[in-house]
């Protein structure tokens, strides 16, 4: 027992502060790198450690027995130190910044914390104050809040919009231009909605391989209410910044962000767009006036079968009674169907047009376009209601074109009756179960249920119940080639709905 009692170590007595000599206080207090004094209840200097001389210039024989306002460069605002003594008054320490001036008179800025010092009966016996100089951390901090302006003011100021994303896809920095994307686009972030337009899937990119999410000049365009539409060209680019996490001080820890670039081009476009608007308008003209030449001779044909037929008929009768006249009949018809046969040859075949990936708010928005001089001359007003993005199809953009322009032509010839008062066209575009719709709403008589059967019959015309003319039968044959379906259905509150639906994949519906 007494060896192993022996071999015990005897636990280390705990020191406290009771073990510490005054002198090391002093000492300690003094050597700080801290501008130290110690004032009486009228903050005259009682003491001042070596750092408080070095920092305001005096000695200690010289400052102790001073007021610390010797300091005080008499700038500092009156109500700073209204106040700071209301603190102290409270006995609750005061922090703050104090402009002071040094026995050469230089100007340093001090950042002031003074305790009040309370004795054991409670009262306030003394000040403890403490301060720096921290003059060239203002001007630092300054120079950083002035380049941070400079900076947000020139971001603000650029004709581009910005938009930084962290990799978690949250905007961590954007610019005016960029903000005001939002009313256009309908969206409180226009950063995520033309990501979602340009590459659906970025946000698992972005977190997994940052790299894959840049790009250049990528173009998206935006459709408003109205009939304006927006291009923006698109730069992705991935930056690299630095984490500001504690854990990262020792170890620099790189963190990537996307930079978005948006350049808005509509001006450009508009001058592309314009002109190529002219050279549309005077493709469709010629292919309405072709279709209507075919159409035209097609149904005259049509009805002058009608009569040889008869005539036919007859000349098998009229053979086995007057032969001799019957040949004269027969030399009749044959010359007739020759010039029917001539006839057919000279109607101008329908172009051949190649199938093109198309967007149909654009395919809408030209035939409106074109739609403007009849429809103010018939008093008409349109509302364009595009579904702000919509996928690409494949299709024929001419055909298609043929087709909008087809139902905008009858649904303003319906609304163009003497007397009628609400002329209003409603043309809205949406996407529905992969399918693109496009309906065209009138506020014109309506439909019978008997021209609404017949209305999509070849050469029919409803023109007596003021609505449809005949180019519906060409519209439905131009749906028809794109496997899509067209339908014309009464509103409930007066005039007419007709309703195309085409598949994004383009299979038939």
């Amino acid at each position: 027992m007494t060896a192993m009692t022996r071999g015990k170590s005897k636990p280390k007595r705990v020191s406290s502060a009771d073990d510490l000599p005054f002198e090391v206080y002093r000492q300690a207090v003094d050597q700080a790198d801290i501008a130290i004094s110690i004032t009486d209840q009228r903050a005259n200097i009682l003491y001042a450690n070596t750092a408080f001389t070095a920092i305001t210039g005096y000695a200690a024989d010289e400052i102790i027995g001073c007021n610390e306002s010797v300091l005080s460069n008499h700038t500092t605002p009156a109500k700073l130190y209204k106040e700071m003594w209301a603190h102290l008054s409270d006995q609750r320490p005061w922090s703050g910044r104090v402009l002071n001036r040094r026995k050469d008179g230089q100007l340093y800025l001090a950042d002031l914390t003074i305790s009040p010092v309370v004795g054991p009966d409670g009262t306030t016996s003394h000040f403890l104050g403490i301060h720096r100089d921290v003059t060239e951390f203002n001007r630092l901090e300054r120079v950083v809040r002035n380049q941070k302006m400079l900076i947000e003011s020139t971001l603000n100021a650029a004709p581009v919009g910005l938009a930084l994303l962290d990799t978690t896809g949250r905007v961590i920095l954007d610019n005016e231009a960029c903000k005001r994307l939002t009313s256009d686009m309908g969206t409180q972030e226009p950063a995520h909605f033309i990501l979602d337009m340009l590459m659906p899937d970025w946000r698992e990119l972005l977190g997994d391989d940052p790299s894959r999410c840049a790009f250049a000049n990528r173009e998206v365009r935006i459709d408003r209410r109205g009939g304006a539409q927006r291009w923006l060209s698109v730069t992705a680019s991935i930056i690299e910044t630095q984490s500001d996490c504690a854990d990262t001080y020792f170890t620099a820890s790189q963190q990537p962000g996307l930079l978005l670039v948006i350049n808005d081009v509509t001006e450009l476009h508009v001058e592309q767009e314009r002109a190529r608007a002219d050279a549309l308008k005077i493709a469709l003209i010629d292919e309405e006036r072709n279709a209507a030449i075919r159409e035209g001779l097609s149904a005259a044909l049509y009805r002058l079968d009608e009569p040889l037929n008869m005539m036919t008929s007859a000349l098998h009768v009229l053979r086995r009674r007057e032969p001799a006249t019957a040949e004269i009949l027969n030399e009749a018809v044959n010359a007739s169907r020759e010039h029917m046969d001539a006839l057919r040859q000279v109607i101008p075949p329908a172009p051949p047009e190649s199938q093109s990936t198309v967007n149909i708010n654009e395919i809408v928005r030209d035939v409106l376009e074109i739609s403007v001089p009849r429809m103010l001359a018939a008093g008409v007003t349109v509302d364009w209601k595009p579904m702000s993005t919509l996928p690409n199809i494949q299709a024929r953009p001419l055909q298609l074109r043929m087709l909008f322009k087809a139902l905008v032509d009858n649904a303003i010839e319906a609304m163009n009756t003497k007397g009628w008062r609400q002329r209003e066209l409603t043309v809205t575009s949406s996407l529905t179960d992969a399918r693109v719709v496009v309906c065209v709403l009138d506020t014109g008589p309506g439909l019978s249920d008997a021209a609404r059967h017949r209305a999509f019959e070849p050469f029919f015309s409803a023109k007596s119940g003021r609505h449809l003319g005949t180019g519906l039968s060409r519209a439905q044959q131009i749906v028809s080639d794109h496997g899509g379906l067209i339908d014309l259905n009464p509103r409930p509150d007066g005039g007419c709905a007709a309703i195309v639906e085409l598949r994004i994949d383009g299979d038939p519906l």
